[in-house]
């Protein structure tokens, strides 16, 4: 399978972080590292990704492979200000 990359040489490969290549890949596995690649063999899997406040919990499928974890765990939280006010 081809994973594809973007911003980096290709004579280096794509970025994984050394804490996820030495973990057991398990049904359910926490990441901090959003900046790592997703491989094949995380497919099918559910993923806690870290997102600098809370996990987000993600599921892993075919179409993620190549993409970095960080991209489907947001940061922002949306504020709405405003609204219905009571009358």
């Amino acid at each position: 399978m081809y994973i594809s990359i973007v911003n980096r040489s290709s004579w280096k490969g794509a970025f994984i972080d050394n804490s996820l290549v030495k973990k057991k890949i398990k049904k359910i596995t926490t990441v901090y590292s959003r900046r790592s690649v997703i491989y094949p063999n995380y497919v099918n899997k559910i993923v806690n990704i870290y997102n600098g406040n809370k996990f987000i919990k993600v599921k892993i499928t075919s179409d993620m492979v190549g993409h970095k974890f960080g991209e489907f765990a947001a940061t922002r939280q949306v504020h709405i200000f405003g609204g219905k006010k009571a009358q």
